[in-house]
């Protein structure tokens, strides 16, 4: 199963945004194939954080719009949605620990254990500090292999 993370979503939604053509169909190969992906909860609550955000975007997406946004991904008749296990904390331990992580990095601690958890073979991130998780396998879409 293949997760994605915030980044991802945000450009894919903003037009504005930079890599938007490389993540808009990256996701449309996703919710339309037969590959089962995943997003994680806590990614979904920050697309919508950062979409609608007035003092990162110039002009927001209203609530409305980003909501719309979840709705189509939801949609797709191969999406999981994923979220902290039982073992949640066993994983998270573990990848704080060894990775020495704090503060900030917390929250990639977070999504990082949600799909170690939730059996994610890839995680599509264009943020590089996920490489600080060896343990899960990370690729940036918008970049050719």
């Amino acid at each position: 199963m293949i997760a994605v993370d915030t980044n991802i979503l945000v450009y894919a939604h903003r037009k504005d945004a930079p890599d938007h053509e490389a993540a808009s169909t990256a996701l449309r190969d996703l919710s339309e194939g037969s590959t089962r992906w995943a997003i994680p909860w806590a990614c979904l609550h920050e697309f919508m954080a950062v979409v609608t955000r007035p003092r990162y975007l110039t002009t927001p997406s209203t609530q409305a719009q980003a909501s719309e946004q979840i709705d189509a991904w939801l949609a797709s008749p191969t999406l999981t949605t994923i979220a902290e296990s039982g073992r949640h904390w066993l994983t998270f331990g573990a990848l704080v620990a060894a990775g020495n992580i704090v503060g900030n990095q917390v929250h990639d601690a977070k999504i990082a254990a949600v799909c170690l958890d939730a059996g994610v073979r890839e995680f599509w991130s264009a943020d590089r500090d996920f490489s600080r998780y060896p343990s899960l396998r990370t690729r940036n879409p918008l970049v050719a292999a």
